[in-house]
């Protein structure tokens, strides 16, 4: 029973895999291409996904997981604020780079993406509490973030360096844009 489960995650791991590339490349491919590009039947991908939608949202909920656990191992409650934003803002660049077409829509589809998501821009913005102090708009500082974020993450050369890019990020988020000699 438990190889059948393991099979069927392998499975499932893959053909999503192989849907953020297509779906990166051609939005609109279908599940044809997709179950092509992940070596397995259109009916395998069927029986996993009812729709493109499911399978969209099967992807976004995966991701936004990724990120949650992510954010979770920075220790935004224990580890100082600063250390725990480069951290996070680090593994998040990484995720964000393996789900560029599944991360590029602002609000998930699936109530249970929008949930997770939530719960970590909460996170966001406690540890911008913590590191900006009382009186700042912490919903603006999360929105400069998030926009950092998505010009590192899409702006920037493939194999670039996560830890380099969320240096920029913090960098330019506290203390904006200065000329460099």
């Amino acid at each position: 029973m438990g190889r059948l489960r393991a099979d069927a995650e392998r499975s499932m791991r893959a053909i999503m895999a192989a849907a953020e590339d297509v779906l990166s490349a051609n939005p609109v491919a279908t599940m044809e291409q997709v179950a092509e590009a992940a070596g397995v039947a259109r009916a395998t991908v069927h029986r996993r996904f009812a729709s493109r939608e499911a399978l969209i949202e099967a992807m976004e909920v995966a991701a936004w997981r990724e990120i949650q656990d992510a954010v979770h191992a920075a220790r935004p409650h224990t580890a100082p604020a600063q250390v725990a934003l480069h951290q996070a803002t680090a593994n998040i660049l990484q995720i964000k780079l393996g789900w560029r077409f599944t991360l590029a829509r602002p609000v998930p589809l699936s109530k249970e993406a929008q949930a997770v998501q939530s719960e970590v821009m909460d996170l966001c913005e406690a540890v911008f509490g913590k590191l900006l102090g009382p009186g700042a708009d912490l919903v603006w500082a999360r929105q400069v973030y998030l926009a950092l974020l998505g010009e590192a993450a899409h702006g920037s050369p493939p194999g670039s360096d996560p830890d380099a890019l969320a240096t920029r990020v913090i960098d330019t988020l506290l203390h904006g844009v200065q000329r460099t000699a």
